[in-house]
């Protein structure tokens, strides 16, 4: 599959972009296990034009992590051209397009898939942007508004036409939000439209590599982009390329490799974020991680409490050695 000059390959698996998850220490880490291609936390296009420090740092990004995108979102087309000027220069491979995020205080002011009420102005800002920037753009969107309205088979053919080199489509529409089963069959009607050129990408309960490979094989997408099933396993990226190459599971990660990738992500959160931030936002990952250990409350809540980097190393070695025999 290719966006535009950029080959990642055969059935290549893409990282989602997740408010709050996906930061830079997080991309390293699915990078480690094989994501092929990875997304930045979204940035909105007002923060990045009011030079908003939140909005400027999810620009930052690194040679390790590429082919990388940055994805913007918003619903004034001045302001998502300037803010994908911005972008560009921050030198990602590609400038990704958010009109899928169904959550309230975005999708209600007629951002993200808010925009799904308006196709006509979504294109406008698609092409405006398109060629506003010299780099790819690709677009992240969803099925429709709602279930009266899934309009993404018409949508697909006139962002293709603006100019896009990539669609990912979650199947869900908005008012779903992240309820219900992702309905794959339109995902697939859109690849097997013979007016499509560019790559499609399908997104939406992608949990194992069964599904994935039943995604490739019955609704025929060049790419499939995973989200919430990679917070706390990261490795989903390893196993189900594992999974399509050899057709059975991937041998379960031991909690010994479990506790060394946490050793290793929380050594690049503290290295890109420093000690106090660095900490604090590795503790939803901790959680994560070892979620299933058998009476392990007490450990989880010294582990998520402690503000010292050196004693949050010797609880994961604890972990490793108190849980040694315990399957999870």
């Amino acid at each position: 599959m290719r966006i535009s000059d950029i080959d990642l390959g055969e059935k290549p698996l893409l990282l989602a972009p997740m408010e709050d998850v996906t930061d830079a220490s997080f991309r390293y880490i699915c990078k480690l296990y094989g994501a092929d291609m990875m997304f930045t936390e979204f940035v909105p296009s007002d923060g990045l034009i009011r030079d908003a420090r939140k909005a400027l740092n999810k620009l930052v990004i690194y040679d390790y992590e590429r082919p990388v995108g940055i994805q913007i979102y918003g619903h004034i087309p001045e302001a998502m051209v300037e803010a994908a000027r911005i972008v560009e220069a921050a030198g990602p491979d590609v400038i990704d397009i958010n009109f899928g995020c169904p959550v309230n205080k975005i999708a209600k002011r007629g951002a993200g898939s808010g925009m799904m009420r308006e196709p006509d102005k979504l294109v406008e800002i698609t092409r405006r942007v398109v060629e506003s920037v010299k780099i790819p753009v690709t677009v992240k969107t969803r099925l429709g508004w709602d279930e009266d309205s899934k309009i993404i088979v018409e949508l697909a053919e006139r962002l293709q036409d603006v100019g896009i080199a990539a669609l990912t489509i979650h199947g869900r529409t908005r008012c779903q939000m992240y309820k219900g089963q992702a309905d794959w069959t339109l995902i697939g009607k859109v690849k097997e439209n013979p007016r499509m050129k560019i790559p499609i990408i399908g997104n939406g309960d992608i949990t194992c590599a069964e599904e994935a490979r039943l995604a490739f094989d019955r609704y025929g997408v060049d790419g499939i982009m995973i989200g919430r099933a990679t917070f706390g396993r990261p490795w989903i990226f390893r196993e189900i390329k594992y999974f399509l190459r050899h057709g059975e599971p991937m041998p379960p990660l031991s909690l010994t490799e479990k506790v060394e990738l946490a050793k290793k992500h929380f050594a690049k959160s503290l290295e890109i974020k420093g000690e106090r931030v660095g900490v604090l936002e590795m503790r939803r990952h901790f959680s994560c991680y070892f979620k299933g250990l058998p009476d392990f409350k007490e450990t989880r809540l010294k582990l998520v409490t402690c503000n010292d980097p050196q004693e949050i190393v010797k609880l994961l070695d604890y972990i490793g050695e108190r849980w040694r025999n315990v399957e999870n």
